[in-house]
């Protein structure tokens, strides 16, 4: 069974809580059901983490290459841009990574210096993003 790390970025705690007009009602702890709930339908396994502070995302995504992850999907939020030792450890890592963001940052005229270094990138499908994420990663591992 292929296994997936799933990281949410700085600030995705806040979910559900402000910035309601851009990302909905939905809260941190609803993503990470839904997720669940996406990895057991597609019959793969997910490592779900959370962080504020970059260099423990980083440390997460250094951990997940020593234990074999098949990939991992990101949504690095507050870590899209300016953060560059992510970007860094992303291309330290051999398994693909694949950018996913509830809403469409172009829209709101951010850009993400993250998407540079991810195999891809999912945008403005809310939620589903996940799901969309984690079967590329299902077929790109062949698992």
């Amino acid at each position: 069974m292929a296994k997936f790390l799933v990281v949410h970025g700085a600030g995705m705690n806040m979910r559900g809580k402000t910035q309601i007009d851009v990302f909905g009602t939905i809260t941190l702890a609803d993503y990470d059901a839904q997720i669940r709930s996406y990895a057991a339908e597609l019959g793969v396994a997910v490592d779900i983490f959370h962080s504020n502070i970059e260099g423990e995302v980083i440390n997460k995504l250094y951990a997940a290459q020593e234990s074999g992850v098949d990939g991992a999907v990101i949504n690095p939020a507050g870590f899209m841009s300016g953060y560059p030792a992510l970007a860094a450890a992303i291309t330290q890592v051999t398994y693909p990574t694949i950018e996913v963001h509830i809403s469409n940052p172009a829209r709101r005229g951010a850009e993400s210096a993250i998407s540079a270094v991810v195999r891809g990138v999912i945008a403005g499908f809310g939620v589903y993003g996940y799901y969309l994420a984690l079967r590329s990663l299902k077929e790109i591992s062949g698992k």
